[in-house]
Formats: structure tokens, sequence, C-alpha cells
């Protein structure tokens, strides 16, 4: 393992394991990329340095004493929606947010399995946009041209393992938030099924769309981490039967029948797929076929169901705002959002929750002919920084659907959908493809996406050392204990 990038999370877990390096050394190595790319990167709001360096004496001290854990003495990080005990949950807001007493049940069942999480990163305010910009932290930028986005609301855990910060990290996807910011650094990004990864202390995060995910740079690190990270809160809503996703990365998928999906799903903005995107996912679509996969042109019977999106989405963000303890200071955007959630939280929300059943039964029929979907995880490339920042709450919107009308739907149904790396743009621009599937299919699609990379390799290639489009300036410094 070098010093300047993390090895992955099975290499790293194995090399702790096996006593080939520290857990103390691997932190160290950890905060001081953290450090060195703060400045230009700006992935993390909270660096947890004194107590991550304490978790990780602690851990060697087990991994000496001979116990064994899935992840005991990795470091890893988590998106700042997540509560860890000691530190705020800001979620993108501004403000000095009080630090919360207990973690939540995601970060405390990593920490069961040893992780140290070294920090918390950073997302737009309240995860709403496909960017991972504000007020409250500055600007994160993407690993692979710091001009770019890396996507949002997860930018700051993708560009973290983008850029090697750490080996993985988990995000939330209330509407792509996993997804779109993984194809935009060309990592696996998973949202698994609704309740995989528990949201607790919120049951239903968003009115249930929002799930915990994982970020990572290959299948089997994707995997490892939704192991660990997976389970329920006694109190959970939704409590999906266990899968073992280490274990479905080893095995072959068999032969699949896999549609090909174009198509953006019905909204009321335009949105069109950029030909660089089209290509690439084309591209990928030939692979498959290439891998002895039947695949054919084919898009989900989707038809009305971005109204029972917005209902559910923007009461979610309503709910948020009503606890926010310094609501003055949110974007205007944000405000209007929970005005629009609280005259829609009565019956336009209960009707978009009772459609869920029915679309559960309409796109469920769709994989009587087909196991797997394929399709674009963004119609466009990652922006620019800045490019939706300043926009009006519904030119933001438009914006939005234009560059991400894809990945929403598998929210509304609460099933599994996998990023895979596509490739890049002729301007070196990473793009991805979405594998989608029904109701509790995460083996089948991580089987699939191991096939893949082990076909493409795309784990092998990172983003170039050198920052030659670094802005002026340096974004404020993240919180560090």
């Amino acid at each position: 393992m070098t010093p300047d990038r993390a090895a992955g999370l099975t290499d790293t877990a194995r090399a702790l394991a096996a006593g080939e390096v520290s857990s103390r050394t691997l932190v160290e190595q950890s905060l001081a990329r953290i450090e060195a790319s703060q400045g230009v990167l700006n992935a993390f709001r909270v660096v947890r340095a004194e107590a991550a360096l304490a978790e990780a004496e602690a851990a060697d001290r087990e991994l000496a004493s001979g116990v064994r854990r899935p992840l005991l003495g990795v470091p890893v990080a988590v998106k700042d929606d997540m509560d860890v005990a000691g530190e705020p949950t800001a979620f993108g807001c501004a403000g000095d947010h009080p630090p919360v007493a207990e973690d939540g049940e995601a970060v405390r069942r990593l920490r069961a399995a040893g992780a140290v999480v070294v920090g918390k990163t950073n997302t737009c305010e309240l995860g709403q946009w496909p960017f991972t910009e504000g007020p409250a932290f500055g600007a994160t930028r993407n690993p692979w041209s710091t001009g770019h986005t890396p996507g949002g609301s997860s930018g700051g855990s993708a560009a973290a393992v983008a850029a090697g910060l750490v080996p993985a990290a988990l995000g939330s996807d209330g509407a792509g938030s996993v997804r779109i910011p993984a194809s935009w650094t060309h990592l696996i990004g998973v949202k698994p099924q609704r309740g995989r990864i528990s949201t607790w202390p919120r049951g239903e995060s968003f009115q249930g769309i929002t799930v915990n995910g994982t970020l990572a740079r290959t299948v089997a690190d994707a995997a490892l981490l939704l192991d660990a990270a997976a389970g329920n809160h006694a109190r959970d809503p939704h409590r999906p039967p266990a899968v073992d996703a280490s274990a479905a990365v080893r095995r072959d998928p068999g032969r699949l029948r896999i549609a090909l999906s174009l198509k953006p799903p019905f909204t009321a903005v335009a949105a069109r797929l950029r030909p660089e995107v089209r290509a690439r996912v084309l591209e990928l679509a030939d692979e498959l076929a290439a891998l002895g996969h039947t695949v054919e042109e084919a898009d989900p019977p989707y038809g009305q169901i971005g109204l029972t999106f917005v209902p559910r989405a923007t009461a979610g963000i309503a709910e948020w705002v009503a606890d926010a303890p310094f609501p003055a200071l949110l974007d205007r955007r944000t405000r209007d959002a929970a005005r629009l959630g609280r005259l829609l939280g009565g019956a336009p929300l209960r009707a978009a929750r009772r459609a869920e059943a029915v679309l559960h039964r309409r796109v469920g029929a769709f994989f009587d002919g087909y196991d797997v979907v394929l399709a674009p995880t963004t119609a466009a490339p990652p922006p620019r920084i800045g490019a939706m920042l300043e926009l009006s709450g519904i030119a933001t919107d438009r914006a939005m659907i234009a560059a991400c009308p894809y990945a929403w739907p598998w929210n509304v149904l609460g099933w599994p959908g996998v990023n895979v790396p596509a490739g890049f743009t002729p301007g070196g621009l990473p793009v991805g493809a979405q594998l989608l599937g029904p109701a509790h299919s995460e083996p089948l699609l991580f089987s699939l996406a191991a096939q893949l990379e082990a076909r493409l390799r795309w784990h092998e290639r990172w983003p170039d050392e050198a920052v030659a489009d670094s802005p002026a300036g340096r974004p404020p410094s993240p919180r560090t204990l």
C-alpha cells in the first residue's frame, strides 16, 4: 500500500488482519491525504483526527490480541447526514450545529464491524441537489477535474473515495444521490433496497425515498461496506431479508435478459440524453452482450411516476426544515421546497404513498421478461462548479432534471440500483450507467457488476495527481477535533 492513495477496502481489511500494517498507520495516512487535498477538493465537513487515531490504537490492540471483525481498524468516511456521536450533523446547512449524543444505526453497525470513521463528508443543503456546494462549506470538487462538481448530494463521499483519501464511504440516495456522484467520479455507487442499511434515527428518511448506500472503487469493496453497515434498528419500519453481498460478488450471474432503457421517465421538463453519454452506455451494452447476455431496448412502464415523487420529496424537506436549528440561514430554494411540502403533506402525500403498491405491480411485471435494466445514470457529464448554485428554484429544478432524469424512479420504488463506470467523455469527464433490479435483487446486481468489472478493469484508472484545473482561493477549513 502506498501512502498517497488508499488501498481498497477489501485489501486493507486483509492486510490489517494479516498484521502487515497497523490501523494507526493507515489512519495517519488517510488524515494526511485529507489535509493535503482539503484546500482543493474540500471533501470533508468534519475531520475526526484525534478521535480516529485513538480508535485506531484501540483497533491495533484488538488485532494484536487475536480479535477479528470484518473492518477492524479500516478507515472509512460517512456523509454528513448521518449521526456520529460527539459530532454535529449539519447536513449541508449553515450554522454552528450542536454535537449529537448517539451514533445513527448505520454508523453504529460500521463501528461494530471495527471501522474507524475518520470524518464526515460534505453534502449540499439537506441533500437536495446534484452538486455539493453551499455557503456553509464552499464547493466540493471533482478529483477528475476540479473545475467540475463531483455531483451530489453525496459528493463529498464520492470525492474522498475517488481521490483515494479513504477506501470507501457511506452516502445516501434520495433521487440518485449516491449513483449520480458515483457516475461523475468513476466509482461503484450502490443504492440498496429500502431498509437494507438503516436510516435511523429517521425510520423513513424523506418519506421513504432516501436510503443509505455505499461508494467504492470496486464492486467487492462496495459489497463489503454494505454487508458491514446493513441491518436494522428495532423500530425501523422496513426490514428486508438479509443478503450476503460479498458472496454474490464471487458468483457468476448466469446468462441474463437485460433491458437497455435510454428513454427518460416522463417529467414536466424535457430531458435529452447527451450523445457522449449515450455512446458510453451503448458501449457498455455491447460489453454485456459480449459476455453472453441478451440485451434489447425496452423501457419500464413508469407512467406518471413523477406525480408520486414530488409530494414525498418536498414533504421530506419540510420535515427536516422543521427540525433545523437555524432556519433563517437556509437557502431560499430550501424554504420554498419546504413550503410546498407542507401544502402537499396531506392528501397528496397519502395518495403518493398509496400509489407505490400499484407501481410495484406494474413495474414488477416488467421483470417477468427481463432480469436487469441497464440505463444511463445521468443524461449529461458533470457540470462545472457554480453552474446551478445561484439559480432560482424553478431554474434549479429544470437544470437538475435535464442533467439527472434517470435515477429517481428507483427511489420511489425502493428497489436496488448500482452505478458502474461507463467510461469518459472526449473531454475526460467520467460518466456511468445504472444496473437496476426488482425488489431485493442486490445479489444479482453485484454479481453482474463484478463480471463487468473483471472484463473492463475500471478500478485500475485513477485521477491525475496533478490538479491542473485548480481554482484560486481555498474553501473553509473542516471542523477538526
